[in-house]
């Protein structure tokens, strides 16, 4: 302690001069053998934030420039580090990283830049490490093996001992256990502890993007077990209490292919106003808080819905049994009935525990051959319903202007449809439209999640609201010099952007060929949504109260709102109820909104592969396109089946091209030749790869 103190007093002294290990060996006449003991004591005092390192890995006082946060690794060698409450990550050069890996807590020093650059930092410390799996492709040798990690921003290739090989063999997909990091110079250390298959083998390709993500894929025997037993028929004593609706015509309207129903809509007149009754499975009676069931829902978090399957929150003999909202049978329901007047405005409405029978199992495609094509087969076979899907439309087109009318920005561009065969290889791909049904269902769904959102906000009642904040300055001013390209405006006032312009913007590219391309752009310049015990509003929809009340089955802050109804209800919202709330809520929030990320993440990748897959098959194939992207180095191009590719800047060999930062365009220095935003294009497959999930494109003539 001693010696450390006169080291840190001899940096901390006024004629120092900032110096490197070895210079302040030789100027303390410290022998060589006691040298690495002071870069340990360097090093310490560094991570306590009393010495700095600079970026010429020299020592100097503290200025007490240092902080704590998570590592992100890039497959180039630098990464970033985000610190919670800043707004801007933190470059860490590749000669500064020290050693972190993706996914690290870290603590860094912030090495000071050009005004007006990213801020640069050096890591000091790995606090903690964030990978304790990972998912590679092994490569054996005679006596070893190493693993390459599948995720890309992993730089460092993960040495095996022969003996924790678990006998795999070169191409199998493993899951790895870490047990060193590549301290002092070694290769980091790894154990395998399961074999997926073999990287040609059906399915290894989506299970290996599964267990990368930590995805669960089997319930464990007692939580299977738990669900059989309270998935009982429903009996007269679970009805008793509640509001008996089964004598009241309702539907659900879903996709051919789903199976888990757990909304179910009813509409009437009374005079000139409409009563709507959204109807959504009561899940929380068959699983109680703190049941085994409960803690794995939440530790799940949500359903996660791949190209080839779905890994529900909940076990398939509850989400698609018992809490599934089969036509013609008895199911437990939370209603939310709304009294809506001629204008589209809600008067009044009323929550209650009901007890409902579905009169038919729905299909969009049902539905919209019924409301928009008027198809005289489907209106016969649905004839006694026809008259209220007719009002149904009439009140879902009333209450879209009405949200339109105050600034809900609605992004109409297509998600992506897979189609695969028996193998997982992908058979096509194609934009997968909305329709007057799937909308006339997000209309619905929207009203009843603001409804119940207002009413707890007033009632001063712990909740899980879904909130959505207001864009960055800056990603709303890059967006305006983006549309500027195409001869489009925004207006932002005081640096603020009004959901309503937004909403406007998009309404003026309705039917245009930039109509998909400027939609994304939109979306990209926009916050994420999250799940808030703060009520901060919705700026997506324009509205100051929004929850996710309608989909208990697949994600558990829906599931958690049920509860406080059922609470609130029953007059068991007292004081202490409310204390659990508070003190539960905010940990349900957070981790909820990370699962929610894990699953879209997931839910990329595997389109992205899938895409990749199908983009081998069609090497050499010309293609139209237009340009969605434009950087330095290079075009990235999106066929109209969603499909994007990148032209490389090297690609563009009939000229040398500039990057025109303000206009995000490549110019030509010779031709004066312009590749801008939303340009159609014509585009050659010319490479793949697997690993990476990147397609290659060259330009081709038409």
């Amino acid at each position: 302690m001693e010696q450390k103190e006169k080291i840190y007093h001899f940096i901390c002294d006024e004629l120092y001069v900032p110096m490197k290990a070895k210079e302040m060996a030789m100027i303390l006449q410290v022998p060589k053998e006691q040298r690495e003991q002071l870069r340990r004591i360097l090093d310490e005092l560094v991570a306590e934030g009393r010495i700095e390192l600079t970026r010429k890995g020299k020592y100097v006082k503290s200025t007490g420039t240092f902080l704590t946060g998570v590592y992100t690794g890039n497959s180039r060698g630098f990464g970033f580090v985000t610190v919670e409450g800043e707004a801007e990550d933190i470059f860490i050069s590749a000669e500064h990283t020290n050693g972190a890996m993706h996914m690290d807590t870290v603590l860094v020093s912030i090495i000071d830049t050009k005004s007006g650059k990213r801020r640069e930092g050096a890591v000091q410390k790995v606090l903690e490490r964030g990978v304790h799996q990972l998912v590679g492709t092994y490569e054996g040798q005679k006596t070893y093996g190493f693993v390459v990690p599948d995720n890309q921003k992993i730089m460092q290739d993960i040495f095996i001992p022969i003996e924790h090989s678990m006998g795999a063999v070169t191409g199998h997909k493993v899951v790895v256990q870490m047990k060193s990091y590549g301290e002092n110079g070694k290769k980091p250390e790894g154990k395998v502890i399961e074999i997926i298959g073999h990287i040609n083998d059906p399915g290894t390709d989506i299970m290996s993007i599964v267990k990368g993500f930590g995805l669960p894929t089997e319930f464990e025997p007692k939580i299977l077990k738990q669900a059989q037993n309270v998935a009982h028929e429903v009996s007269d004593a679970d009805m008793a209490g509640r509001m008996d609706l089964r004598d009241w015509q309702m539907v659900t309207i879903d996709g051919e292919d789903s199976k888990d129903l757990d909304d179910a809509v009813s509409l009437t007149r009374e005079g000139d106003c409409y009563i709507l009754g959204v109807h959504i499975a009561d899940v929380t009676n068959y699983v109680q808080e703190r049941s085994a069931l409960d803690v794995e829902a939440l530790e799940r978090g949500t359903s996660v819905y791949l190209v080839d399957r779905v890994i529900p929150m909940l076990p398939h003999t509850l989400s698609n049994g018992i809490c599934s909202l089969n036509a013609g049978e008895n199911r437990l329901a939370v209603s939310c009935i709304m009294t809506i007047d001629s204008k589209g405005k809600v008067l009044d409405h009323k929550l209650a525990e009901t007890v409902v029978r579905i009169d038919a199992r729905m299909t969009y495609t049902s539905v919209r051959k019924i409301l928009e094509d008027h198809d005289e087969k489907e209106c016969s076979r649905y004839k006694n319903l026809v008259p209220m899907l007719e009002q149904m439309g009439e009140l879902a087109a009333l209450l879209r202007s009405n949200r339109m009318k105050r600034g809900s920005i609605d992004f109409d561009f297509p998600e992506t449809k897979i189609l695969l065969d028996k193998n997982g290889e992908p058979l096509e791909i194609k934009p997968y439209e909305r329709n007057v049904a799937t909308m006339l269902i997000e209309d619905f769904m929207v009203l009843a999640n603001e409804t119940v959102a207002q009413d707890f906000f007033w009632r001063e009642i712990p909740f899980v609201y879904r909130t959505h904040e207001t864009p960055d300055d800056e990603k709303i001013h890059k967006l305006a010099t983006l549309i500027g390209n195409f001869g489009y405006h925004l207006h932002i006032a005081q640096e603020e952007v009004h959901p309503k312009e937004l909403q406007k913007l998009l309404g003026k590219i309705q039917g245009t060929d930039e109509e998909a391309l400027i939609s994304r752009l939109t979306l990209r310049s926009m916050k994420q949504a999250k799940y808030t015990v703060e009520n901060t509003g919705h700026f997506g929809l324009a509205t100051s109260y929004y929850c996710h009340f309608t989909s208990p089955i697949r994600r558990y802050p829906d599931l958690q709102i049920h509860r406080i109804i059922k609470d609130t209800l029953r007059g068991r919202m007292n004081q202490k109820r409310m204390e659990h709330y508070e003190k539960i809520l905010p940990e349900v929030a957070k981790h909820s909104s990370e699962m929610e990320r894990r699953a879209d993440e997931a839910e990329r990748e595997t389109d992205k592969l899938k895409k990749v897959q199908y983009m081998k098959k069609h090497l050499g194939e010309v293609f139209e396109g237009v340009i969605s992207s434009v950087t330095g180095w290079g075009l990235y191009v999106e066929l109209p089946n969603t499909i994007e590719g990148l032209v490389h800047v090297t690609a563009l060999n009939d000229d040398y091209y500039h990057y025109q930062e303000d206009t995000y365009e490549l110019i030509g220095e010779a031709t004066n030749k312009h590749y801008k935003l939303g340009q159609k294009v014509y585009v050659q497959a010319v490479a793949v790869d697997d690993l990476m999930r990147t397609i290659d494109f060259k330009l081709a003539e038409e």
